[in-house]
């Protein structure tokens, strides 16, 4: 066995810190799920403002985790239902190179099956309303 396949984690039989299997984490390991318990204990604002305004959304068996292990990344919101992942992006977001890393990150999610929307703090603080319509288009569309 070459040095590459000894550091390969096999996570086939991995089930997470709370006894659930499966795709909800995407092979999550237990280091993704403390990072998402500090992430969760230190929202930003417009973090929490949109997870106080996700319980509007009126469709039946719709549920919201945030901060979410999935795969080796952290949603800011997830819904496996509708395996759609929410995103709310500061300035910082807008510097090429965690553009760029977003743009890969989106599209190793979406290979995965899942769906990547992302809101500026300023579309979440400064209409709520269509931040919430959009989430529950997308969310109609993904569940039909």
């Amino acid at each position: 066995m070459n040095d590459i396949q000894e550091n390969i984690i096999d996570d086939t039989n991995f089930s997470s810190p709370l006894g659930v299997r499966g795709n909800m984490f995407y092979g999550a390991l237990p280091i993704h799920f403390e990072l998402a318990k500090k992430l969760r204990d230190n929202q930003t604002n417009a973090e929490i403002f949109l997870w106080n305004n996700l319980s509007r959304i009126q469709l039946k068996g719709i549920r919201f985790k945030r901060q979410h292990p999935i795969l080796y990344f952290i949603a800011d919101f997830y819904c496996h239902k509708a395996k759609l992942i929410i995103e709310v992006d500061g300035g910082y977001h807008n510097v090429p190179e965690q553009y760029c890393y977003d743009i890969n990150r989106d599209h190793e999610l979406e290979e995965l099956g899942l769906r990547v929307i992302r809101f500026t703090n300023e579309q979440v603080f400064n209409d709520i309303e269509l931040t919430l319509q959009i989430i529950e288009n997308e969310i109609s569309h993904r569940i039909k």
